[in-house]
């Protein structure tokens, strides 16, 4: 029963040689983020919420970058799949394009507008005096950040092409390296050790910057030396050709994705928004509940990436739709196991996870309430995940924008904005009712999975 429902040990040998480097990485990339998120809680309660908007304001242009990536990721784990190396090339140029335009605009924009956006999320009940100071720590941290955008984004166009070509060590490796050069640096800059000054979250935001650098140089450095094992990047900076007609193709799909993972962000940072008109006790609940549910995500999260990878790779490969339907529900599976269990422990965690922060007692009873939420709706978010990763696997990026983004603001965004600005209902049921949108995307994601529609080859 168990070969039957969640495939044999090939398979599931496979399924963990990709996923277990991405969640080592992603483990610890976010239990590094725990940690830094903490050093500046204990510094005080605005210099944290000030750094929480901040960031979520930089996550969109993070995800905005894994978008532009996705698209050209389509065709070189399809292209790695067909043994196309010129393919992958060509891919991985597009990528590197698409990600330097992106942080030229972000850094333009944050650095016009930073204050601006950031003010939005500072209009609930508290006074005006906090506000502003949460203003000031929240922009300073921005514009340090803005150094790192662009090491992030070259960084994310090595790791994704790595692991589309099934290098996911070398990725885990300058992540790991990264974060612990963040954790070692945060301790020294954030409360002001071996005789430098404590900057408090602008020391959070120079060992972030500096981090990034290090692991970007981990990756092309080690690629540059093994240039064998990483023969798909030689010739990368010879020329910037790339073919016109897979221009055209990759655009044509990734677009899509780039702008459904803007949406996206967006989407969330409205709805964060909308919970920050509740009162400004509801910034830092918010940002300690998704510091925990970041650290519960990372099995999900990790399997997203392994399903969408290895359907990619069938693909490509010319595997019958049978077979692919066969091995993406078993991965789904898996899935939904992972989502119980990883659910199961953050609920037990939490109760206890706010006391790490020094912060008032209602901001710990609400984010330990909201943590509550998020740990039951756990298994609809690894299949929700895995979904998401399948149906863009095989190139059907419009139904993937519309099946993520579309239900997000059509459904809801607006009942949050109607709900936070028309009703007086508490905190904890708004957040509540925007979660459950997620189980009627359930029903959506089954019947387009079970149709095998986005199941198509782009690399012949």
């Amino acid at each position: 029963m168990l070969r039957r429902y969640f495939g044999d040990r090939a398979f599931l040998r496979r399924v963990l040689g990709f996923g277990i480097p991405i969640l080592i990485q992603n483990g610890i990339t976010t239990f590094v983020a725990l940690l830094d998120n903490i050093m500046v809680g204990q510094v005080g309660t605005l210099q944290m919420s000030g750094v929480s908007v901040a960031n979520q304001l930089i996550f969109i242009f993070n995800l905005c970058v894994f978008g532009a990536n996705a698209g050209a990721g389509i065709f070189g784990a399809q292209f790695h799949g067909s043994g196309d190396k010129q393919g992958i090339l060509h891919a991985t140029r597009f990528k590197i394009l698409m990600s330097l335009l992106l942080s030229i605009g972000a850094i333009l924009l944050f650095s016009f507008c930073g204050p601006n956006l950031i003010s939005l999320y500072l209009q609930g009940e508290g006074s005006a005096e906090d506000a502003a100071q949460t203003l000031t720590f929240g922009f300073e941290y921005m514009q340090i950040m803005l150094w790192g955008l662009v090491p992030f984004a070259l960084t994310n166009v090595y790791a994704t092409t790595m692991r589309e070509c099934n290098r996911t060590i070398l990725p885990m490796v300058g992540s790991v390296v990264a974060v612990l050069t963040n954790l070692a640096l945060n301790f020294v800059l954030i409360f002001g050790h071996f005789g430098l000054p404590a900057m408090g979250a602008k020391g959070a935001a120079v060992a972030t910057v500096i981090s990034r650098f290090v692991e970007f140089g981990i990756l092309v450095i080690w690629s540059a030396l093994h240039k064998k094992e990483y023969d798909f990047f030689r010739g990368l900076y010879r020329s910037c050709y790339i073919p016109l007609k897979l221009f055209g193709r990759i655009m044509a799909k990734g677009m899509p994705l780039m702008v459904n993972e803007f949406m996206w962000s967006t989407g969330m940072a409205v709805l964060n928004q909308s919970y920050s008109t509740c009162g400004l006790a509801v910034v830092p609940a918010v940002n300690i509940c998704e510091t925990l549910n970041n650290i519960a995500s990372v099995g999900v999260i990790a399997l997203g990436h392994t399903v969408g990878i290895l359907m990619g790779q069938m693909m490509g490969a010319g595997c019958s739709r049978e077979e692919i339907k066969d091995s993406n529900n078993k991965i789904i599976r898996i899935g939904l196991v992972i989502g119980v269990v990883f659910g199961g422990l953050m609920a037990l965690g939490a109760p206890l996870f706010p006391h790490l922060y020094q912060v008032d007692g209602d901001i710990r009873n609400l984010a330990s309430q909201l943590m509550l939420v998020l740990a039951v709706m756990k298994p609809v978010m690894a299949f929700l995940y895995c979904t998401y990763f399948s149906i863009r696997s095989g190139g059907k990026t419009w139904t993937t924008f519309f099946f993520d983004c579309g239900i997000l603001w059509c459904f809801t965004v607006p009942l949050s904005i109607v709900l936070s600005r028309m009703t007086d209902i508490p905190i904890l049921l708004l957040f509540i009712c925007c979660q459950l949108v997620d189980i009627a995307k359930c029903f959506i994601g089954w019947r387009l999975l079970r149709s095998g529609s986005w199941i198509q080859n782009l690399a012949k």
